[in-house]
């Protein structure tokens, strides 16, 4: 990987009201990005990101349209200033943005898919309610143990691995509560999450199920840069695999943490977070040994400006 530069995408908690308004002014095409989601989804996603209330922006079909906006454009900036990417991954929401990037679909196909997804995910969440923690301080082996006794009582599972020590449960909403007060006991944090729904647990079935019929008529091709998999933590080159991992995307568990160790271990050594905040950057510092890779936030253009200076130094 002759860059060894990783593109990655935020999905799902690192929304603001604001957040796109800097892009607009920076990105010649930025406002045309915002116009193509709008025609084909009719939801007024510019005003949502720049002066939407933070309520309006955080429901499921509004955020997942707006991140997925404000994410292209941040990679479309990072393209105008020069920088090439040697992989991608997105996270959860975020694999959208990076297939686009990778040209597995189209921008149209992109929105359009993004639309359907928030939407029955959203009627999913109704249907059957749940909710999702971060816990913070236990190991991968040890939640495992507390999680096990909980699931003889309904569904509670693995949501995202995101780094060493911390990871996402979801599931039923009284049994994650429960999850919770066991991690409590054990010294560790949990921390709610502002979510709709049990995201990547069995309760997102029918929205699994319905979706896989909408992917069923998008076409997808062959990567043009190596995109990493949530479902697998690899790189999937064959269009067709690709399809069906994100059929199973909506029910399966992210594994963040694991497809930042495999970039690593494939010649990755720097990255750049191509949306709104940083909470990937944190995420691949706490995942990787310090000073072994340097990571940076693409929607501020001077962090663009960096991450290009640091690549031309090599």
């Amino acid at each position: 990987m002759s860059s060894n530069l990783a593109f990655v995408f935020p999905g799902q908690g690192s929304q603001y009201v604001g957040m796109g308004k800097s892009l607009l002014e920076e990105v010649s095409d930025a406002a045309q990005i915002f116009s193509v989601a709008e025609d084909l989804t009719g939801l007024p996603l510019k005003k949502l990101c720049i002066q939407g209330t933070m309520e309006e922006l955080t429901e499921v079909e509004n955020l997942q349209l707006c991140l997925t906006a404000v994410d292209i454009i941040c990679c479309m900036n990072a393209g105008n200033k020069g920088l090439k990417a040697a992989a991608l991954a997105g996270h959860s929401l975020g694999e959208y943005p990076a297939l686009w990037a990778a040209g597995v679909i189209s921008l149209e196909d992109t929105f359009k898919l993004v639309h359907a997804r928030g939407g029955l995910m959203r009627e999913a969440g109704d249907k059957n309610p749940g909710a999702m923690a971060a816990v913070i301080g236990l190991s991968r082996k040890v939640l495992d143990e507390l999680i096990e006794p909980l699931t003889k009582k309904g569904v509670l599972v693995l949501a995202n691995h995101n780094s060493p020590d911390q990871i996402v449960v979801t599931g039923e909403t009284g049994l994650v509560g429960d999850l919770c007060e066991a991690a409590k006991a054990r010294g560790a944090r949990a921390i709610p999450l502002k979510v709709s729904g049990a995201y990547h647990s069995p309760l997102m079935y029918e929205a699994s199920r319905r979706f896989s019929e909408i992917l069923d008529n998008v076409s997808f091709y062959r990567p043009k840069i190596p995109i990493y998999s949530n479902v697998t933590a690899k790189p999937e080159s064959d269009p067709k695999q690709i399809k069906e991992l994100m059929k199973k995307q909506i029910c399966s568990p992210v594994r963040w943490y694991e497809i930042v160790i495999n970039m690593h271990q494939d010649g990755i050594s720097n990255f750049i977070e191509l949306g709104p905040r940083k909470v990937l950057g944190n995420l691949i510092r706490k995942s990787l040994p310090e000073g072994s890779v340097s990571v940076f936030q693409g929607e501020n253009p001077e962090n663009l400006d960096a991450c290009l200076r640091k690549i031309k130094s090599r």
